[in-house]
């Protein structure tokens, strides 16, 4: 009843340049990622509400290629307008308890295929990656309706001070698996230094 969050977000996606201007020139769309490590499962991924972060994970990017399928020369960054639809928004307790489910699903699959489950390895996710993924399989099976997006809270990087609670690079991240819930793309501008920021 309460997965359908009832507004639209900014997310930010961090790419090469040539990617961003195709997208923003209706060219091309983003595609979804679908890596075994990816944090939130198969999907397009946005920073929500932080550009900065996008930039920098795409020049992280292109310092570290075999990190990507394409090669960044320019970083770069583009907004989009999202309508999170159906969210499996981890920051809530009703999917916190739905991923458990998922969890179980995967652990009794891999007994049973004796298979070891995958696991995490840093900023490498494998496990939760196969969790969310055994979660869509499982609503798609049953022909349950199918999550939209997914959001989550991630602590990362450095204390912000010592015995800190906040860490400098916590962010929330958002993946779309349903491309329908991107309503626009739009470009970044930087701030006029002339008045405050709302």
């Amino acid at each position: 009843m309460y997965s359908v969050l009832p507004s639209f977000v900014l997310g930010f996606h961090g790419c090469d340049r040539s990617v961003g201007e195709d997208v923003l020139a209706d060219k091309t769309h983003l595609l979804p990622s679908e890596n075994s490590y990816d944090w939130l499962g198969s999907g397009i991924y946005f920073w929500e509400n932080n550009p900065q972060r996008a930039l920098d994970y795409a020049k992280m990017l292109q310092a570290n290629p075999k990190r990507t399928h394409g090669k960044i020369e320019d970083p770069f960054v583009i907004g989009a307008v999202i309508d999170l639809g159906r969210c499996l928004n981890l920051t809530e307790s009703k999917s916190i308890e739905i991923l458990k489910q998922g969890y179980n699903l995967l652990s009794k699959s891999s007994q049973i295929a004796e298979i070891p489950l995958p696991q995490n390895d840093g900023l490498l996710r494998r496990l939760d990656c196969a969790v969310i993924n055994m979660v869509h399989k499982f609503y798609s099976d049953e022909n349950k309706s199918s999550f939209d997006s997914v959001r989550g809270l991630f602590l990362e990087g450095e204390r912000v001070y010592d015995d800190a609670g906040f860490f400098k690079e916590s962010h929330i991240q958002i993946c779309v698996r349903n491309p329908n819930c991107i309503k626009g793309y739009f470009r970044v501008i930087e701030p006029d230094s002339n008045f405050p920021i709302p």
